[in-house]
């Protein structure tokens, strides 16, 4: 068996320099290996449209990011970027509530439970993306389809991850509160809620990554704006050029995104966590 290194062990605890090191160490070999390929296509083919130079590439983010369309007059990728957000802001928002209510009460209430847990288990099961069609069909090819396929696709996740959660919760917590006062209304949003905030955090932190799949597919498919879109549009001049960079930019977003709630939890509810 290959030895593992002394910073990878069990009981290995890498200091802050290491940890930084560590991290970096992945990114720095992907884009080193993208560069030596870059380098070596180019070379044999200076026309070579698959793996784009970093200035050709960087030439692409002045003209999409910085520089005016000729036609509408916006920076097309601060168009893209703003449109896209408002619509996974949109349906996580709104999947999230609904997700939230839904799941509190079916951990709490059994005759609510018995109502919505095989229905909601149901729709889980249909794959969002085959019903595309169907929704632009209802809701239109606009924003409201969109978000509809997001809220969708990513409700069902948010609501089983609530309800789990919530019947992890001693009954003897609840009881007590009701022995202490408290009224069956009172249960789910003052005693329970609190203490299941920060997994609504988590859900939504990982139904972030369906969401994104689910915005690019349906951007791609019928929009006129939006980071899916720009990718899908300029894919048929096999422009890599730009691409590539929206494809580090919804990775950037992303990651942002996802940072940002970590931080939220663990500033916030510290007792979550227990590394």
């Amino acid at each position: 068996m290959p030895k593992v290194p002394g910073f990878l062990g069990i009981h290995a605890r890498p200091g802050f320099k290491l940890n930084i090191l560590l991290a970096l160490l992945p990114f720095l070999l992907l884009v080193g290996v993208y560069f030596f390929g870059s380098y070596y296509r180019l070379s044999i083919n200076p026309d070579d449209k698959l793996l784009p130079s970093l200035p050709k590439m960087v030439n692409s983010v002045i003209k999409y990011a910085f520089t005016p369309d000729e036609d509408s007059g916006k920076l097309l990728m601060l168009d893209d970027t703003l449109s896209s957000l408002a619509r996974i802001g949109t349906g996580i928002l709104l999947s999230s509530s609904i997700g939230l209510f839904i799941g509190l009460y079916m951990g709490i209430f059994r005759g609510f439970k018995s109502l919505s847990l095989s229905f909601v288990n149901f729709i889980s099961i249909i794959p969002p993306l085959a019903i595309l069609p169907i929704l632009f069909i209802t809701f239109g090819v606009g924003d409201i389809g969109k978000i509809m396929l997001i809220f969708i696709g990513t409700c069902p996740m948010i609501i089983r991850d609530i309800y789990i959660t919530v019947k992890k919760i001693p009954e003897e917590m609840i009881t007590k509160s009701l022995t202490l006062g408290a009224k069956q209304h009172q249960i789910p949003w003052k005693i329970i809620f609190p203490q299941i905030l920060p997994k609504l955090i988590d859900s939504v932190r990982l139904s972030l990554g369906a969401a994104w799949v689910y915005l690019i597919a349906s951007e791609s498919i019928a929009s006129t704006n939006g980071l899916g879109y720009r990718i899908f549009l300029v894919r048929r001049y096999l422009a890599m050029d730009v691409i590539i960079p929206y494809v580090v930019w919804i990775t950037l977003i992303g990651f942002l995104i996802d940072f940002g709630l970590i931080y939220v939890v663990k500033s916030r509810f510290p007792w979550y966590h227990k590394d």
